[in-house]
């Protein structure tokens, strides 16, 4: 009995000694390392933390990290000071851990930038990132938009097909996922122009019960409106309508601007006018709803209603801005009415607007297309004086229009003068100069010009390129272009179709046009055809004088669909008619209707001279008036010489 009460007592000493050695244990030197931390960070005594710097370990950056989950700005400028002052190697979990809070705060652009840096500079995939989100979900006390984020992240970072992966790994996991990633890699698609993977995956989002929201409507509509589909747009519209989602000023300004594009300007003009019923007065006009109509005005060349809807836009409230007078200018410009656009410059001065770079190079590209060089060297020191940045296309419209209108020289000096500046980014000036040295049969300067763009750090592209062998092959020099497209390819520039082409008018014309042929079998089954190259090699077989295959080529032509046009049937009945084969070719010209072309003014030149020396002159007019009839515009000249005198004597037969 005394034993046992005795060990019974021991037995409750001894676990009344374990109790007090828990409350009383000593801490690990992580737990003490992580406390004076948290005090010193609350303060931001950073020297204090220089201390115990070595002490940090990715486990405590992680811990520290979720202890400030409610101090958002104090959690990353600790994480910021490890790693970029400090230079810490932190782990994917801490950085993870990081963005959870930073998505749990609704800090969503400082957690975009975790990730951004994650996949673009620590080379880490989408789907590894996602990993590390997921295994922080539960400690971080994670919401559903840091996986909304992640897609976000993606799409900035370019890697759509990462954005995809996410969002299907997701959907395995049984994660949600909400309706803004889902329109955010949408919106991606249709930026990249994927038009047909943007319906596919709009389908597979339905597919999966998504609701769509104004923005997804809007995608749908913008989706639309780009594929000239306007009124299955406005069908989407009404069917948004139905779904009792309220428009907003987007949807109104894409379908307005889809209208005004594909030239339907009375429609674009009864949306605004309808504007507000349709958003139960939600919406209302902006400026940038008028500036669509302002360009589709200026795109149907009809600027004398310019007037009237820049009063509209005062009276609604609002003001024409840069983009407004930048629209109008050029379209009054583009029409030929330079008086009235420069006015308008001065307009835009008075309402408080400065002319920006858009502005001067559309006022100088119209004064050189005039021939007015000395305005356009005006502008161009107006431009300078009131310090708008001249940019590229300044510089290329400079250039070009001083060749265009004879000054060679002034453009080379010129174009001297801004390389010792050192503010030429891209090849196109150089192009221009090349293509018209080129052009000028003054290849060694083209070749030299080639050459300084290497020292000044450009690099020939395939503009280039394409102009020296175009030259080449029009002097008849086709070992150098053989020379030119070996080096085009070892500098990995993939010729394009105009390049081949160039090649192709230089083979027929130097008769090789069984080489041209080989050639064009080559193309096709590179996919890179069309027809200008099927035209080049009709014409060097009719050059030729093989008329057999010449029209075996045109049939072949027919079959592939779509590559027979005007020039074709033109180039044909030339032959024909410079053969003798007058009837042949009026047969031609025929079928060339009944395909539904209309002959052109080439067209009509050739039958009609043609006809004059061969038939009689009831022949030669009935032969007018049936193309006439088929919608042709005669050529003047060839009218009034010689239709115009065969129906004077028709007249004078009539009378008597």
């Amino acid at each position: 009995m005394v034993l046992s009460s005795l060990l019974s007592k021991r037995s409750f000493f001894s676990r009344g000694l374990l109790v007090v050695g828990k409350q009383f244990s000593c801490p690990s030197s992580e737990d003490i390392v992580f406390k004076a931390i948290c005090v010193n960070l609350r303060h931001r005594r950073w020297k204090f933390l220089d201390q115990v710097f070595p002490s940090l370990t990715n486990a405590l950056v992680s811990r520290v990290v979720g202890e400030f989950r409610n101090s958002p700005q104090l959690a990353l400028e600790f994480y910021n000071w490890v790693g970029e002052e400090k230079g810490f190697q932190l782990s994917l979990a801490s950085c993870c851990g990081l963005v959870h809070v930073m998505v749990r705060s609704r800090r969503f652009d400082d957690a975009l930038s975790l990730m951004e840096k994650l996949i673009l500079v620590n080379g880490m995939t989408p789907l590894e990132v996602l990993d590390g989100l997921l295994d922080s979900c539960e400690f971080r006390d994670s919401c559903p938009a840091v996986f909304d984020t992640l897609v976000r992240a993606c799409t900035r970072c370019g890697a759509t097909e990462g954005a995809y992966l996410v969002i299907k790994m997701l959907r395995m996991e049984g994660r949600l996922l909400t309706i803004h990633a889902w329109n955010n890699f949408l919106s991606q698609l249709l930026k990249l122009n994927e038009f047909v993977r943007f319906w596919n995956m709009y389908k597979e989002m339905i597919s999966y019960g998504y609701i769509e929201n104004v923005n997804t409507f809007n995608l749908v509509v913008y989706a639309l409106c780009k594929e000239c589909e306007l009124l299955q747009a406005i069908s989407t519209f009404y069917r948004m309508l139905k779904s009792g989602i309220r428009p907003n000023i987007v949807t109104f300004n894409m379908m307005i601007d889809g209208a005004c594009r594909m030239g339907d300007i009375e429609l674009a003009l009864k949306l605004v006018e309808k504007m507000g019923v349709m958003s139960e007065y939600y919406v209302s006009p902006k400026t940038i709803t008028y500036n669509s109509i302002i360009n589709g005005f200026c795109k149907l060349r009809k600027v004398e209603f310019l007037e009237e809807v820049v009063n509209e836009i005062i009276k609604v409230g609002a003001k024409p801005d840069v983009r407004s007078y930048a629209t109008m200018i050029d379209g009054y410009a583009r029409k030929g009415c330079l008086e009235e656009a420069l006015r308008l410059c001065d307009e835009m001065v008075e309402r408080g607007l400065t002319p920006n770079t858009v502005v001067y190079n559309s006022i100088l590209h119209w004064l050189y297309s005039e021939g007015n060089t000395r305005g356009a060297s005006l502008v161009l020191s107006d431009m300078v004086d009131k310090h708008v940045f001249p940019d590229q296309f300044t510089y290329s419209t400079v250039i070009q229009g001083l060749c265009r209108n004879g000054y060679v020289m002034q453009a080379f000096r010129f174009h001297s003068q801004v390389l010792e500046k050192n503010v030429i980014e891209d090849t196109f000036s150089h192009n221009i100069l090349i293509n018209y040295l080129c052009k000028s049969n003054d290849l060694s300067g083209a070749l030299q010009l080639v050459g300084s763009m290497f020292v000044h750090g450009l690099v020939p592209d395939s503009v280039t390129y394409g102009a020296l062998i175009d030259g080449y092959c029009k002097v008849g020099k086709l070992e150098s272009v053989v020379q030119v497209y070996d080096k085009m390819v070892k500098v990995e520039k993939e010729p394009n179709i105009v390049i081949y082409n160039s090649i192709l008018h230089g083979l027929c014309k130097e008769m090789s046009v069984d080489v041209a042929r080989r050639m064009i079998d080559s193309l096709k089954s590179m996919g890179l055809s069309d027809s200008i190259t099927y035209n080049t090699l009709i014409s060097g077989y009719c050059s030729h004088g093989d008329i057999e295959e010449a029209f075996a080529l045109f049939l072949e032509m027919r079959k592939v669909g779509r590559l027979v046009n005007t020039v074709t049937y033109n180039t044909l009945i030339n032959f024909l008619c410079k053969c003798g084969c007058f009837q042949q070719a009026k047969e031609l010209m025929k079928r060339m209707v009944l395909e539904g072309m209309i002959p052109d003014f080439v067209t009509y030149t050739m039958l009609i001279t043609r006809s004059a020396k061969n038939c009689s002159s009831d022949e030669v007019v009935e032969l007018h008036d049936y193309m006439v009839l088929k919608g042709v515009v005669p050529y003047g000249p060839t009218y009034r010489a010689i239709v115009i005198p065969l129906l004077g004597e028709e007249n004078e037969q009539t009378r008597v």
